[in-house]
């Protein structure tokens, strides 16, 4: 046990103090920051890391912080939201602008970070709105030491731990001590992790009694105590003034050690819990992700053990990964890296790289409406056949973004509308009208018709993947057998295999639409053919969220429940393709869909082709289009949602 006493009872778990920017990682290994040529964004400073990493742990975080009123300090507040972290007590700055870092890998001990944090918003919090109601629903407070030193964080800091301690909150300081912010070396000096500064000493103990645990490196206890070059006499320093707090010294890959009485007289001698030995590429957030894990696991009720296991195994998953925040890993990760199976190379490991993409928070889609227009080939031909040019193509696009708006209106079907659109010459208005609505947004990367398998206008899939928005969803059309002739099976495989790589690269989602042959499948054939390419693909090692597959029987959507449940329990499920079949056709389907594997429907030219050809003909006006095209979606929506009852009534 602990000598921590977390007061129960209470709304949020952690509140956490301090810094909150936005860190720009340079995604050149190896490279000089001057060198590198693009950059990753994330969540940053040490103060938003921990509110994020305890909150991905099953914690329930807020974060105490202020952020400028444009792009950057939305993105902090949004990113934390969806993490599951309250950030109700973050303040926005009308002037400031929210900070940034600018962080390097140049090599295992070279990561030079540049903090662009001039008069910045987390620096100008408001000691005057602190809310004591707020910290009094808190268990635990945590705060940074960047927030002590400067005389207005100061203040903000000593009147939210005032609250703590009035009203039995735990306090606990990140010593967190980054010299630059305290203005001690240059300003392109930030990785440099200790100057030693009777000042900044003097500065922070005056604090360091207002806490029950304080956390930190060697070299952070350093600066606590005041006694260069000596640990324990700084140690005891820092005992001397918190008689009854507890000390967590981070030793690297050595682990910690915790000290909750005296301070012995060699610091191997304290108790200590080992660390985990693996390959580094980026140290910057370890200490974050350490501390992530303790706090969590503490608040859960754990000992000392278990809770420094887990952070010990935090820390070392993010040093072996690009992000801190983002890298931080979740409760099923931490259950395979310790379920006896994972491999020894963390970047190695491709089970816990798919827990991490798929178990992190990210938008629920129970149930899925999509509108399918990202045909190409087939608008292209109905111009031809009309007799109009093909650039009035890009205007029907945009018309039937407007239809699925009206439905989406007309059905409240927000939170489950959705959208297919190609994104290049006759979609690319309508992929941006329709994106950042909150709709689900699919993207086709095939080249229509290729077989085998072939992407659309690159050779290079993860170069194109580059410039896509992290929401659109990356549907790939391909048209495969398991009994396909063996060169153009192969063919095919590594074509997917290539953009399933690609997708994990750039996050963005995977929908494989899979389409037999019909020259392969007779009658009544056609299910067992889907479910044998869905095995085999997962046998590749491919495992999309999103499989798109034509209508079934219940006893085949019934097979796919088991495979998908055996092979990857986290896939987002499956929805069905139209295939230009009859709308009452479709609608009859649904009520053979009530498995919970399938999710929704994406239909295309079953909506309209015909709509679109009489627009074309000038035939129909806008609205008459929208209107008629919105009226066959609706009809499909009516038939998803009322699937159950058209299935007891068909038995």
């Amino acid at each position: 046990m602990t000598h921590l006493k977390f007061p129960q009872g209470r709304t949020y778990d952690l509140a956490c103090m301090g810094r909150l920017a936005v860190d720009l990682y340079a995604e050149q290994f190896g490279s000089r920051l001057e060198d590198a040529r693009s950059m990753a964004k994330y969540l940053g400073g040490s103060s938003a890391n921990l509110a994020f990493g305890v909150a991905r742990l099953g914690c329930k975080s807020a974060m105490i912080s202020r952020v400028g009123n444009e792009q950057m300090g939305r993105f902090l507040l949004e990113t934390l939201s969806a993490e599951g972290c309250d950030t109700s007590q973050v303040q926005i700055d009308p002037e400031r602008l929210t900070a940034l870092v600018l962080l390097g890998l140049k090599d295992r001990d070279t990561f030079p970070l540049l903090f662009v944090r001039e008069n910045c918003a987390d620096m100008a919090i408001d000691a005057n709105a602190i809310n004591e109601d707020f910290i009094a629903q808190c268990r635990a407070l945590a705060i940074t030491g960047t927030h002590l030193s400067t005389p207005g964080t100061r203040a903000a800091a000593h009147k939210a731990l005032q609250f703590a301690r009035a009203h039995g909150t735990v306090t606990v300081l990140d010593i967190d001590y980054r010299p630059v912010l305290w203005g001690l070396t240059s300003r392109g000096a930030g990785e440099n992790r200790f100057v030693d500064n009777a000042g900044v000493t003097q500065q922070l103990q005056q604090s360091l009694p207002l806490f029950d645990m304080l956390v930190g490196t060697e070299e952070e206890f350093l600066i606590a105590g005041g006694v260069a070059h000596d640990l324990i006499a700084s140690l005891r320093a820092v005992r001397a003034l918190c008689p009854q707090s507890t000390l967590v010294v981070k030793r690297g890959a050595l682990g910690c050690c915790v000290i909750e009485g005296a301070v012995p007289s060699d610091i191997d001698a304290a108790p200590t819990y080992r660390g985990e030995r693996v390959e580094v590429l980026n140290v910057l957030g370890a200490g974050d992700a350490f501390l992530s894990g303790l706090m969590a696991s503490l608040l859960q009720g754990k000992d000392w053990a278990e809770s420094t296991k887990v952070a010990n195994a935090c820390g070392a998953i993010v040093v072996s990964r690009h992000a801190c925040s983002a890298a931080m890993p979740t409760p099923a990760e931490l259950d395979h890296w310790f379920g006896g199976t994972r491999n020894p190379k963390v970047d190695a490991d491709q089970q816990l790289a798919h827990l991490h993409r798929v178990t992190a928070a990210r938008p629920r889609w129970s149930e899925l409406c999509v509108m399918a227009f990202d045909h190409r080939s087939q608008f292209y031909d109905i111009t031809r056949a009309c007799g109009v040019s093909e650039s009035r193509i890009p205007v029907l696009k945009k018309l039937l973004v407007q239809a699925a708006e009206q439905v989406e209106r007309s059905r409240q079907l927000q939170g489950h509308t959705g959208v297919l659109i190609d994104g290049g010459d006759y979609g690319a208005d309508a992929l941006a009208s329709a994106t950042g609505r909150g709709w689900w947004v699919g993207r086709p990367v095939e080249l229509p018709g290729s077989r085998p398998l072939r992407f659309d206008g690159t050779r290079s899939i993860g170069s194109a993947l580059t410039h896509w928005p992290t929401e659109h969803v990356v549907k790939c059309l391909v048209h495969y057998h398991p009994d396909d002739e063996f060169s153009l099976r192969l063919a095919q495989e590594q074509t997917v295999l290539e953009l399933w790589e690609a997708t994990r690269q750039s996050g963005n989602e995977l929908l494989l639409e899979i389409i037999p042959p019909r020259a392969l499948t007779p009658d009544g054939t056609a299910d067992a053919a889907v479910l044998r390419a869905v095995k085999r693909f997962y046998n590749l090692g491919v495992k999309p969220e999103w499989w798109k597959l034509a209508p079934m029987q219940a006893q085949g959507w019934r097979d796919l429940e088991a495979l998908v449940a055996e092979r990857d329990r986290h896939c987002r499920g499956a929805v069905i393709l139209g295939l230009n079949q009859p709308l009452d056709f479709l609608a009859a389907s649904f009520a053979q869909a009530t498995n919970p594997i399938v999710k929704g429907f994406m239909v295309g030219r079953t909506l309209w082709v015909d709509a679109s050809t009489r627009w074309f003909k000038g035939e129909m006006t806008d609205a008459e289009l929208v209107q008629a095209v919105a009226h066959n979606f609706a009809v499909l929506v009516d038939a998803w949602q009322s699937r159950y009852t058209a299935s007891r009534a068909a038995a």
